[in-house]
């Protein structure tokens, strides 16, 4: 029972939040390497989820919460995506705006969904072995 609600605590955090997806998900009794897995996994369905809805919800959140998409070289973003392009937000977003808001971002920036998919996915895959090790090390240097 602890593997499956650790896991599913780490993909429930993974789709929303993911910095915190790997310690709850060790602290609810999954391997650590299964909170890696299930934050990864739920980390790429959030993204996903907005690619698959596509322009009308980037329209509409643009609007809603008024994201500016015109380029402005003074906000991180955009320096970023002038510099490393899509792959750059796809390594910046798991620990700055998130799967969904940097699936917006990048339709926004008009970015390809395909491309935007997979830069998300990959992007993720380093925060994950860096925040899986830290957990482990603290997991063995904290019994419990």
């Amino acid at each position: 029972m602890n593997f499956l609600s650790g896991t599913a605590a780490a993909f429930g955090l993974g789709f929303l939040y993911f910095l915190g997806a790997i310690p709850a998900g060790a602290a609810a009794g999954a391997p650590v390497w299964a909170a890696a897995a299930a934050a990864w996994l739920g980390y790429s369905a959030g993204g996903t989820l907005v690619l698959v809805a596509g322009a009308p919800l980037r329209d509409w959140l643009v609007r809603k919460l008024g994201i500016p998409v015109e380029r402005d070289p003074t906000k991180l973003v955009w320096r970023v995506w002038e510099r490393w392009g899509l792959v750059g937000l796809g390594l910046l977003a798991p620990v700055t705006v998130g799967p969904q808001v940097g699936g917006i971002l990048a339709l926004a920036m008009r970015g390809r969904p395909l491309a935007i998919f997979f830069a998300l996915s990959l992007g993720v895959v380093p925060w994950c072995i860096a925040f899986a090790c830290l957990v482990a090390l603290g997991v063995r240097m904290v019994p419990l």
